[in-house]
């Protein structure tokens, strides 16, 4: 071969995903504890439900824990992001890079989905052993966390641009992700919900994760909406919540 032949280089596309999954199973690997973490909130909500409220209601509530546990990815996702960029200074290093925001948050988004995927098997489990849960309705529980998974990482990488402090990032995370979990009618039927409160958790992205499912699955509980109505929401407020986090995220801060 001639010396002035060009060399070949490695490929470096398609390699985002393995790198960041790699991430996600280490954290686990090295804290076993950080998988079960994630089982043991939602499963502390369902003890207490199962106690007080009608037993009908429980294949409702765990469906609402694998929506709750889904959204909270998005904090473990602020964590991750704001640790990185504050205290272990890789802003500097991603942006540099070809690989781009919306990579970078597939990235974080799926390391972080790594963890919880335990929770959500567990969860799923309990579900098919309550209820006989059709093709259809696995379909639309996996569509459900599929979109509130990217909407609420962008979420969450979009809120740890803006953090000065590692300091923040715990009030910050729970502030807002906790309380949507808790403003939408994931553990409970929306019927429930005095008028007001009715109406404000008719503009959360996760109220329509729990239509789709609830109404596909024929849930006790479950208001009467079209699913594909549902399904068309959820899907609108995913895209242009992502948008608009992924454009307010500071992703050059540092130049």
């Amino acid at each position: 071969m001639s010396a002035d032949a060009p060399t070949s280089t490695p490929p470096t596309s398609g390699r985002v995903l393995p790198a960041f999954a790699f991430i996600g199973w280490r954290w686990i690997s090295r804290n076993p504890a950080s998988a079960i973490a994630p089982i043991l909130l939602p499963f502390m909500f369902l003890y207490f439900l199962r106690l007080i409220s009608p037993p009908e209601y429980f294949p409702l509530e765990v469906v609402g824990a694998m929506l709750f546990t889904t959204q909270n990815i998005g904090s473990w996702v602020l964590g991750d992001s704001a640790t990185w960029r504050i205290e272990m200074r890789l802003q500097e290093i991603f942006v540099a890079s070809p690989m781009g925001r919306v990579r970078y948050l597939i990235g974080v988004a799926f390391s972080n989905l790594i963890p919880a995927m335990p929770a959500l098997l567990v969860l799923g489990v309990l579900l098919a052993t309550l209820v006989h849960v059709p093709l259809l309705g696995w379909a639309a529980l996996v569509a459900a966390i599929g979109m509130l998974w990217v909407l609420f990482s962008a979420i969450g990488i979009s809120l740890s641009s803006r953090l000065k402090s590692q300091r923040e990032v715990w009030p910050v995370g729970n502030l807002t992700f906790t309380v949507i979990g808790m403003l939408s009618p994931l553990y409970y039927p929306i019927t429930k919900l005095p008028p007001l409160w009715q109406d404000a958790a008719r503009f959360l992205p996760p109220t329509y994760a729990a239509f789709l499912v609830q109404q596909v699955l024929g849930l006790p509980g479950a208001v009467p909406s079209n699913p594909l109505v549902d399904l068309g929401l959820l899907a609108l407020s995913t895209v242009v919540g992502t948008a608009l986090a992924l454009h307010w995220y500071d992703w050059r801060e540092a130049d």
